[in-house]
Protein backbone atom coordinates (compact mmCIF):
# COMPACT_ATOMS: atom_id res chain seq x y z
CA UNK A 1 0.00 0.00 0.00
CA UNK A 2 1.06 3.32 -0.90
CA UNK A 3 0.20 6.10 1.62
CA UNK A 4 -0.78 9.55 0.06
CA UNK A 5 -2.13 10.81 3.80
CA UNK A 6 -3.37 9.63 6.89
CA UNK A 7 -6.53 8.40 5.97
CA UNK A 8 -5.77 7.88 2.11
CA UNK A 9 -3.84 4.55 0.41
CA UNK A 10 -3.61 3.28 -2.88
CA UNK A 11 -2.94 -0.55 -3.59
CA UNK A 12 0.05 -0.50 -5.86
CA UNK A 13 -1.36 -3.10 -7.89
CA UNK A 14 -3.23 -0.17 -9.25
CA UNK A 15 0.11 1.46 -10.19
CA UNK A 16 1.87 -0.26 -13.65
CA UNK A 17 5.87 0.22 -13.55
CA UNK A 18 7.58 -0.53 -16.64
CA UNK A 19 11.44 -0.07 -17.24
CA UNK A 20 12.33 1.82 -21.20
CA UNK A 21 15.35 2.92 -22.39
CA UNK A 22 16.28 6.41 -21.89
CA UNK A 23 16.97 8.81 -24.14
CA UNK A 24 19.91 11.34 -24.35
CA UNK A 25 23.36 11.43 -23.33
CA UNK A 26 25.07 8.21 -21.71
CA UNK A 27 27.19 7.07 -23.78
CA UNK A 28 26.90 2.98 -23.84
CA UNK A 29 25.20 2.78 -21.09
CA UNK A 30 21.88 4.48 -22.27
CA UNK A 31 21.85 2.05 -24.92
CA UNK A 32 21.96 -1.72 -22.83
CA UNK A 33 20.10 -0.79 -20.01
CA UNK A 34 16.64 0.66 -19.32
CA UNK A 35 16.59 3.09 -16.93
CA UNK A 36 14.22 5.43 -17.13
CA UNK A 37 10.67 4.55 -15.96
CA UNK A 38 7.27 5.14 -16.85
CA UNK A 39 4.25 4.94 -14.17
CA UNK A 40 0.88 4.37 -15.18
CA UNK A 41 -2.12 5.23 -13.03
CA UNK A 42 -5.51 4.17 -14.27
CA UNK A 43 -7.12 7.13 -12.65
CA UNK A 44 -11.01 6.06 -13.72
CA UNK A 45 -11.02 2.95 -12.33
CA UNK A 46 -9.23 4.63 -8.78
CA UNK A 47 -10.03 3.84 -5.64
CA UNK A 48 -9.94 7.85 -5.18
CA UNK A 49 -12.89 9.63 -4.15
CA UNK A 50 -14.82 10.59 -7.52
CA UNK A 51 -13.89 14.53 -6.72
CA UNK A 52 -10.45 13.86 -6.40
CA UNK A 53 -10.18 12.63 -9.22
CA UNK A 54 -11.70 15.43 -11.54
CA UNK A 55 -9.29 17.42 -10.02
CA UNK A 56 -6.30 15.22 -10.55
CA UNK A 57 -7.13 14.75 -14.28
CA UNK A 58 -7.34 18.49 -14.25
CA UNK A 59 -3.89 18.84 -12.31
CA UNK A 60 -2.42 16.60 -14.82
CA UNK A 61 -3.05 17.92 -17.77
CA UNK A 62 -1.01 16.42 -20.84
CA UNK A 63 0.24 13.68 -19.01
CA UNK A 64 -3.26 12.68 -18.79
CA UNK A 65 -4.33 10.24 -21.91
CA UNK A 66 -7.71 10.45 -23.12
CA UNK A 67 -8.64 7.10 -21.64
CA UNK A 68 -7.94 8.82 -18.61
CA UNK A 69 -4.28 7.03 -17.65
CA UNK A 70 -2.02 9.23 -15.79
CA UNK A 71 1.40 9.09 -17.01
CA UNK A 72 4.94 9.33 -15.41
CA UNK A 73 7.98 9.29 -17.12
CA UNK A 74 10.92 9.58 -14.87
CA UNK A 75 14.56 9.94 -16.58
CA UNK A 76 16.59 12.25 -14.37
CA UNK A 77 18.66 9.64 -13.10
CA UNK A 78 20.82 6.86 -13.92
CA UNK A 79 19.59 4.01 -12.35
CA UNK A 80 15.98 2.34 -12.42
CA UNK A 81 15.37 2.75 -8.56
CA UNK A 82 16.13 6.46 -8.04
CA UNK A 83 13.88 7.00 -11.17
CA UNK A 84 11.44 4.66 -9.68
CA UNK A 85 11.31 6.74 -6.49
CA UNK A 86 11.04 9.71 -8.25
CA UNK A 87 8.60 8.53 -10.28
CA UNK A 88 6.60 7.33 -7.30
CA UNK A 89 7.20 10.39 -5.14
CA UNK A 90 5.93 12.82 -8.00
CA UNK A 91 2.90 10.99 -8.24
CA UNK A 92 2.52 10.95 -4.50
CA UNK A 93 2.74 14.39 -4.43
CA UNK A 94 0.09 15.18 -7.58
CA UNK A 95 -2.61 12.54 -6.03
CA UNK A 96 -1.70 14.32 -2.60
CA UNK A 97 -2.65 17.90 -4.56
CA UNK A 98 -5.71 16.51 -5.83
CA UNK A 99 -6.83 15.15 -2.01
CA UNK A 100 -6.59 19.25 -1.08
CA UNK A 101 -9.85 20.83 -1.41
CA UNK A 102 -9.81 23.69 -3.06
CA UNK A 103 -10.58 27.59 -1.20
CA UNK A 104 -13.71 28.82 -2.34
CA UNK A 105 -13.58 32.39 -3.65
CA UNK A 106 -15.30 34.94 -2.06
CA UNK A 107 -16.27 37.66 -4.43
CA UNK A 108 -15.03 41.04 -2.93
CA UNK A 109 -16.37 44.34 -4.13
CA UNK A 110 -12.99 47.26 -4.77
CA UNK A 111 -12.43 49.57 -1.94
CA UNK A 112 -12.80 53.04 -3.07
CA UNK A 113 -9.01 54.21 -2.42
CA UNK A 114 -8.15 51.31 -5.41
CA UNK A 115 -11.10 52.93 -7.31
CA UNK A 116 -9.91 56.31 -7.09
CA UNK A 117 -5.82 54.67 -7.77
CA UNK A 118 -7.15 53.28 -10.49
CA UNK A 119 -9.18 56.20 -11.95
CA UNK A 120 -5.90 58.37 -11.49
CA UNK A 121 -3.33 55.79 -13.09
CA UNK A 122 -5.41 55.79 -16.21
CA UNK A 123 -5.90 59.86 -16.31
CA UNK A 124 -2.05 59.87 -16.12
CA UNK A 125 -1.72 57.15 -18.73
CA UNK A 126 -4.00 59.29 -21.49
CA UNK A 127 -2.32 62.49 -20.45
CA UNK A 128 1.09 61.05 -21.69
CA UNK A 129 -0.87 59.33 -24.60
CA UNK A 130 -2.47 62.80 -25.39
CA UNK A 131 1.02 64.44 -25.24
CA UNK A 132 2.41 62.11 -27.91
CA UNK A 133 -0.30 63.44 -30.58
CA UNK A 134 1.11 65.53 -33.00
CA UNK A 135 -1.48 67.77 -33.19
CA UNK A 136 0.01 68.89 -29.55
CA UNK A 137 3.47 68.78 -30.55
CA UNK A 138 4.95 72.78 -30.46
CA UNK A 139 7.27 72.18 -33.07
Amino acid sequence: MLEISPNTKINENELQIDFVRASGPGGQNVNKVATAVQLRFDANNSSLPEEAKARLIHLAGKRMTSEGVLLIEAKRFRTQEQNREDALQRFVELVRKSLAKPKARRKTKPTKASKEARLKEKKRKGDIKRLRNKSFDME
